[in-house]
């Protein structure tokens, strides 16, 4: 599989708390993570609030930019263009209300000065239909649509410049139970359909695993395994991932008696623990924990399979 995005070494920080006086804190939204997404890949990034996933995502959308580190599309540093783009996760604040919504699905194609008005009036009525909203959707406006017909339209709009990754951050958490479903299969019948590459941000491990090619697990900013579902969710290596695994709701499953519980909340991001940032809830934790940083390393005898932990499995 030939490498569509390749991130080394990124780390995105933010000051907070500066003022006049006041030099500020620094918080740590992403450290030190290296990941590739290959062509036509799934790469789904997992982890509870807090974990970075969403600046990562964003990062990647060209929407924010990395304090260190790389990122390259197809060999170049990223900037800003048509072949990547995101699907945010509100669908109610990611559309602009006083827009069309043939306006709004056209926009990409307007700042990137693609095609003649014509030519964007019909690509954005194909693009309408592929997503299965109404024929007269580019004449109305956002607010006399549903929330799952307005993710149609933050993907229609994602789609109209033909890009080759999607970044899609929580696009199901909004919407109701019933609709999710129609949702995801529209973004996965789009994806082959087109050929494309999604980076999927999810916390809703049920959905990763029915949609993810490969999976990557990001703790307090870190990357803490990396796998393809397959092996991820049968033999989780990381304890943070296995208490990942065990919280999550599995219909007809019966828990594990002895199963890892996460307990706890996830540390600041502005002071990280030291040694392994897991130490303070992992039921494993010991000296070495506290006082050495793991590094990322890969598992014997297990293809593509990474983790960063002392006592890897």
């Amino acid at each position: 599989m030939s490498v569509l995005l390749d991130i080394d070494s990124m780390c995105v920080h933010f000051k907070v708390g500066a003022g006049l006086l006041r030099p500020g804190k620094t918080l740590r939204a992403v450290e030190k993570v290296s990941l590739t997404i290959g062509e036509n890949e799934t790469l789904a990034l997992v982890g509870e609030s807090g974990s970075g996933k969403t600046t990562l995502g964003r990062v990647v959308a060209g929407l924010e930019k990395p304090t260190q580190g790389r990122v390259h599309f197809r060999g170049e540093q990223i900037r800003s263009t048509g072949k990547i783009q995101m699907v945010f996760q509100d669908p109610f604040s990611a559309l602009d209300p006083r827009m069309l919504v043939g306006d709004i699905v056209a926009e990409p194609l307007r700042l990137l000065r693609e095609g003649t008005a014509q030519e964007r009036r019909e690509r954005v009525r194909t693009m309408i239909d592929q997503v299965r909203l109404p024929a007269d959707a580019a004449d109305r406006y956002p607010h006399e649509f549903s929330g799952g017909q307005r993710q149609r339209i933050a993907i229609a709009r994602a789609l109209i410049s033909n890009p080759e990754l999607i970044v899609a951050d929580e696009p199901l958490s909004a919407l109701d139970v019933s609709i999710q479903s129609q949702v995801l299969n529209l973004i996965m019948d789009l994806k082959d359909s087109r050929k494309l590459a999604l980076l999927f941000v999810s916390h809703d491990l049920a959905v990763v695993h029915h949609i993810a090619d490969r999976v990557a697990v990001l703790y307090l900013g870190r990357l803490v395994e990396i796998a393809g579902r397959d092996e991820l969710f049968s033999r989780p290596s990381h304890p943070y991932t296995r208490a990942l695994l065990d919280a999550a709701p599995r219909i007809g499953a019966r828990r594990v008696r002895g199963a890892s519980t996460l307990k706890g909340e996830i540390p600041s991001p502005i002071n990280p623990p030291s040694g392994c940032v897991f130490h303070t809830r992992c039921p494993k934790a010991t000296d070495i924990c506290r006082s050495v940083e793991p590094v990322l390393e890969a598992l014997p005898g297990r293809s593509g399979q990474w983790a960063a932990c002392h006592f890897k499995e």
